[in-house]
């Protein structure tokens, strides 16, 4: 296997880094029929197997499907089970899952061969009473854990404190990790196959809409992944050595760990990730800027609402990650961009009469009648046709107010008029006054 190593966009020499098994446990049904040499590599093996691949939460399960399947530790398995995942260590996890799948307790052939060794003393002990040493120990911890419950259950039940319905932010924050499950099922295929896994081999529009995610649910939903895009951006683009050293003792240790924690991965299987990542942050744009479209408008704007009752424009799109602002912001607007998914244009209409004072004034601005864009200038109103839209839409999104001003100029493509006509295919991007 090839090794995989973080590119640091310098030139180094390469250090030597231990990868990844290829995600099978190892064959342990011949254990009993090897000799000392034999069995001393396979245990070896499997324990470094276990080391690498299986997570906190896994050498917790491996523990846990052991002490139900053994008598003496049946009654203690829901004390241990209380302790936090980080207490199950490797070794006690791999100990039990290869005792739960008839690995042997003592191995004769392998003790000999182990004290004929030169430099060891003592004896070979039984793998189980490493287990059951471990075991009596998280079972002490875990009664701990449910006695300071208990006591805090006491506490509470003196205070007589009633326990209120929970708030609306705390409904949406247990009806947003309930929408994550099936994202986060999606997003744990990179960990386990990451070469199979595909960033956009997951209908993430469709599963928040089969969820009834709002754009509430999408704003704490962004909150969540944030952090996490923000992590793998700096792995994506680790400090140089000069700016290493500027850093402080706390900063300095967190890139080394981000360094280490992804060492594991090249940087194209880490894209993968980012990009699961900017998908899943795109579908949830779009589930905001449509409810701010569909927001319902003051009285006051009842004219605009007459206005552009009758445009024909699409309101979101699930391939662009794109919605539609609401069309009433047309009305007085000096400028709108438009985009159309089926042409692949993108269009910047401009206004005849701009307002100096950008108020909207009556008698300035665009206008809207039936599906066709009114009071704009024929000459400067242009599109062109995109050749890498995903690219290009998302600088547009990224742009500001003096970088969109030349965003037209600095495509190459024709300049084709435009004829102020609205269909179902077309995306109303964004005004400006």
């Amino acid at each position: 296997m090839a090794k995989s190593i973080l590119l640091s966009g310098r030139k180094k020499k390469k250090p030597v880094r231990r990868v990844s098994t290829k995600l099978t446990e190892p064959d342990i049904s011949k254990a009993n029929e090897l000799n000392g040499q034999q069995f001393s590599r396979l245990r070896d093996q499997c324990y470094e197997y276990y080391r690498w691949e299986a997570k906190s939460a896994d050498c917790k399960r491996y523990v846990i499907d052991y002490c139900k399947s053994k008598d003496e530790w049946k009654d203690k398995t829901k004390a241990i089970q209380k302790n936090p995942d980080w207490r199950f260590g490797s070794t006690l996890g791999a100990s039990c899952r290869l005792l739960s799948k008839g690995f042997p307790d003592t191995h004769k052939a392998y003790s000999e061969y182990w004290e004929s060794l030169p430099g060891t003393m003592g004896k070979v002990k039984p793998v189980s009473d490493f287990v059951n040493k471990q075991l009596n120990e998280l079972f002490e911890l875990g009664n701990k854990v449910i006695e300071e419950v208990k006591e805090k259950e006491k506490e509470l039940k003196k205070k007589k404190i009633v326990v209120g319905k929970p708030t609306i932010q705390e409904r949406i924050q247990a009806q947003t990790f309930h929408m994550r499950g099936g994202l986060e099922d999606w997003l744990d295929g990179w960990q386990t196959n990451t070469k199979k896994f595909d960033p956009k081999g997951f209908r993430i529009s469709k599963h928040l809409n089969d969820m009834k995610c709002t754009q509430a649910h999408a704003r704490k939903m962004k909150e969540l992944y944030q952090p996490e895009i923000d992590e793998i951006m700096e792995v994506l683009n680790p400090p140089t050595k000069s700016q290493l050293e500027k850093m402080d003792e706390h900063q300095r240790d967190w890139a080394e760990q981000l360094i280490e924690g992804y060492s594991l991965s090249n940087k194209d299987d880490i894209k993968k990730y980012y990009e699961a990542l900017t998908n899943i942050m795109g579908a949830l744009d779009v589930i905001i800027d449509t409810a701010k479209a569909n927001r319902k408008p003051r009285k006051r704007r009842r004219d605009k609402e007459k206005m552009v009752s009758k445009l024909k424009f699409r309101v979101n799109d699930e391939k662009f990650q794109l919605a539609s602002i609401n069309p009433q912001e047309i009305i007085g607007a000096s400028e709108l961009w438009v985009f159309n998914i089926k042409t692949r244009k993108l269009g910047r209409y401009v206004a005849k009469t701009i307002d100096p004072l950008h108020q909207r004034r009556e008698g300035s601005g665009l206008s809207v009648k039936g599906t066709t864009i009114q009071s704009y200038n024929e000459d400067e109103s242009i599109q062109k046709t995109l050749r890498k839209p995903d690219e290009k839409l998302k600088e547009f999104k990224d742009a500001g107010k003096v970088k969109i001003k030349k965003f037209l100029d600095e495509i190459n493509a024709v300049d084709i008029k435009l004829n102020g006509r609205i269909n179902p295919e077309t995306i109303l991007l964004k005004t400006i006054d």
